[in-house]
């Protein structure tokens, strides 16, 4: 059985023992964790629409970031550039139930 679920705005795949990547959620590791946005769930043979009330269930494993990236605003000709980086934080939950 798997289910894609809705966190924030992306959508996951996710079925029993998967570990999946989301932004980061404000609690400590351990703590379960409960995805109400359920956009379907299929069965063996069955798909389910998320209007029956399917819930998915998950526990915290760690929180981290991901690797570094850098930004370049560049201008030819003009001696213009700008630089920036980013680093996201995420939370990775190991996916327990699906009912």
């Amino acid at each position: 059985m798997y289910a894609i679920i809705q966190n924030g705005c992306q959508q996951y795949k996710v079925a029993v023992g998967d570990s999946i990547k989301v932004d980061l959620i404000s609690s400590p590791e351990g703590s379960s964790v409960e995805f109400d946005t359920v956009l379907m769930a299929f069965d063996d043979k069955n798909a389910m629409i998320s209007k029956s009330g399917i819930k998915v269930t998950g526990t915290i494993q760690k929180h981290g970031r991901y690797k570094k990236i850098r930004v370049v605003k560049f201008k030819r000709r003009k001696h213009y550039m700008r630089s920036h980086g980013h680093q996201q934080d995420f939370t990775e939950v190991k996916i327990e139930k699906i009912k």
